[in-house]
């Protein structure tokens, strides 16, 4: 009786060896085997219009000699897109950082350049939301922006919506164009 006990008792000990509670098949993933994807860089032309209210009561003898001309709120844009991807989710969601240096009020006769610093984030489904700082020769300030990137193969086509806050004013500013996708 006490050999069967042993034969039983080794027979469940062997038997428990293979026994694999709640097993979870985890892939391994090893860094060797991984695909690691190049950043997405992306630019291209940029043109909008600027709602500037109190751009009338801005002192512009810093800039120009003559101070005494009237400038029209509406000022146009002209520019370009320079974006980078710094990651990317596996849904296609990811974060952006934007440089567009911009031209403004060429249409009145004159020359606003402007850069914005914008880093942000996309969805996969191409909304988008970026902040960062507004740098101009008139002065500085703090721009939020939101959009929506309409994307076609190889080609985006952006339509961003974004508000400027300086010490002086607050600016609007609607945006469109396109950027060509590479490596």
């Amino acid at each position: 009786m006490k050999t069967i006990k042993i034969v039983v008792a080794l027979f469940f000990i062997g038997m428990s060896l293979n026994i694999k509670a709640q097993e979870q098949n985890i892939p391994v993933i090893r860094d060797v085997d991984t695909p690691i994807l190049e950043p997405l860089r992306l630019s291209g032309p940029r043109v909008g219009l600027t709602l500037a209210p109190n751009i009338g009561n801005t002192n512009f003898s810093s800039v120009y000699s003559d101070s005494s001309f009237s400038i029209d709120p509406f000022i146009t844009q002209f520019g370009w897109q320079f974006e980078w991807k710094y990651f990317e989710t596996v849904g296609g969601s990811a974060g952006l950082f934007e440089v567009i240096p911009m031209i403004g009020g060429l249409d009145q006769g004159l020359f606003l350049p402007s850069l914005n610093l914008i880093t942000g984030f996309r969805s996969s489904e191409g909304f988008e939301v970026g902040a960062g700082p507004n740098l101009s020769i008139l002065n500085s300030g703090f721009t939020a922006a939101i959009g929506y990137v309409i994307k076609s193969k190889h080609m985006n086509f952006p339509i961003n919506f974004a508000v400027t806050k300086s010490k002086d004013q607050l600016r609007w500013t609607i945006l469109f164009g396109f950027t060509k996708r590479r490596r």
